[in-house]
């Protein structure tokens, strides 16, 4: 009987994951006409890599906690480069000016990049100082497209590295718009691709209020604050609206409510990182606050049997140190997967054995790391897309009871970003709560005159490691 109950879950499994990941469709009808955006809507219910061999189910491992929280900051930014220079013809400098002319569109301010500053050069025909002054222009323009307007000390918990800098430097997109003289195309050969962008952007016209307005800017400029590309298959977290979604090429094929970290300390961060390994029933290493602080270690040492009858292994080293590991198991605070995605912020995504708590309308109660909804489906999913494991495996391996890691095979990328307009999980654009307050200062650095980027790539502020799931 359990065998054909493994057999069909299997296949059922296999067959739905696949035929989305061929034929994905995009969640829901594009939203009509301009939306209210001031009243947060409630969260609805919800080349081919090489084959991995078969992992084999590995002892519980118990690595030693770590002392507590820890804290790291980034090292103080160095002054931006001078700017490149090239030779602006004429006719490309009016093709720049028409740009900055009609960048509203993209919700940037076409003051910022001195148009009246420019026609007035442009009046006296080519010169050295129209190559200074339209090459600067045109950096600060292809910049703002590219990384976003808002100065880093505004992104709050912003700690999403967007590689396009790396991948279209300033100099590379001047001489290419210089040289091909097709500066409109270069420009937009940086705006952002991702469905959301352009909904936002249609978005921008109809709105009347100024709140709206100013939100439909924010909320575009945070696209621009990421990759351009987000790869071909991703998962995706928006905070605000407290889910995560599976995506393939841009378009949504699984959506999953999620339990994100309370305000404060335990906000969840913004990152960009790679999922590395699919865990099943993982082990969970208690960390010192509790051993310690709250003097488990001590109870569970005085009484072996307790800490059997509870799931936990406790070891006290010569000098003294208390590590405990709880085992697999449903009590497990991981509850039965994570997905690993090594980070200085000891973030991850995994189950919990609270799943009553996805039925909440607002779901920050974590200490940081995401908790998913149907996690088991989701690590089952991700270990068939993400290492070609076979979906009969993946079914065995989640129902084996024992730790289990399927390292990754294919690059698979997770964002944790924060949206507070963006489409839901039926694909209409909606407003969320800004939970952690972020928007305020987005929105008043718009206000304020452009500042000059510098090489700062993510947020200075103090890195907290709490890597506690309770």
């Amino acid at each position: 009987m359990r065998m054909m109950k493994r057999t069909s879950l299997s296949g059922l499994l296999g067959a739905s994951v696949l035929a989305a990941a061929a034929w994905a469709a995009p969640a829901g009808a594009a939203q009509q006409g301009p939306v209210d955006l001031t009243a947060p809507v409630k969260p609805a219910t919800s080349k081919p890599a090489p084959p991995v061999a078969a992992p084999t189910a590995v002892p519980a491992p118990a690595a030693p906690a770590l002392p507590g929280p820890t804290a790291v900051v980034a090292a103080v930014p160095a002054p931006p480069a001078p700017p490149p220079l090239a030779h602006w013809r004429v006719s490309d400098a009016q093709a720049l000016l028409a740009a900055i002319r009609s960048i509203g569109k993209e919700g940037l301010a076409p003051a910022d990049y001195e148009p009246a500053k420019l026609a007035a050069q442009l009046a006296k025909g080519e010169s050295d100082e129209l190559d200074v002054l339209a090459s600067r222009l045109f950096v600060w323009l292809a910049e703002d497209l590219r990384d976003g307007r808002t100065p880093m000390a505004a992104r709050v918990q912003w700690f999403a590295v967007d590689p396009d800098q790396d991948l279209r430097p300033n100099s590379q997109l001047l001489a290419q718009a210089t040289e091909t003289q097709d500066v409109p195309g270069v420009l937009a050969s940086l705006v952002p691709v991702h469905p959301d962008y352009a909904l936002l952007r249609d978005m921008l016209p109809k709105a009347r209020e100024p709140r709206q307005i100013a939100m439909i800017k924010a909320n575009m400029d945070r696209w621009r604050w990421l990759a351009r590309d987000l790869g071909l298959q991703y998962l995706i977290i928006n905070v605000p609206e407290q889910e995560l979604r599976l995506t393939v090429n841009n378009k949504i094929i699984r959506t999953y409510r999620a339990i994100v970290g309370k305000p404060g300390k335990t906000a969840t961060p913004q990152l960009a990182e790679q999922v590395k390994n699919v865990v099943f029933n993982p082990t969970w290493t208690v960390p010192q606050s509790i051993v310690v602080g709250e003097g488990l270690g001590k109870r569970l040492i005085a009484s072996p049997a307790s800490a059997k009858r509870q799931g936990y292994v406790a070891t006290k080293a010569a000098d003294g140190m208390i590590t405990v590991v709880q085992q697999p198991g449903g009590a497990n605070a991981l509850g039965k997967m994570k997905l690993d995605m090594p980070n200085e912020h000891a973030i991850y995504i995994h189950d919990t054995p609270n799943r009553e708590l996805f039925a909440l309308p607002a779901r920050a109660l974590s200490h940081g790391c995401i908790r998913a909804e149907r996690a088991t489906e989701l690590a089952m999913t991700m270990a068939i897309l993400g290492s070609d494991l076979p979906p009969e495996t993946a079914v065995e391996y989640n129902l084996s009871g024992k730790y289990t890691k399927v390292p990754m095979t294919k690059p698979w990328a997770v964002y944790i970003t924060y949206f507070t307009v963006a489409r839901d999980v039926n694909g209409l654009m909606r407003s969320f709560a800004d939970i952690y307050g972020r928007d305020a200062p987005v929105i008043t650095s718009f206000s304020k005159p452009r500042e000059l980027h510098t090489d700062q790539r993510k947020s200075n502020e103090a890195i907290i490691k709490l890597d506690n799931p309770l």
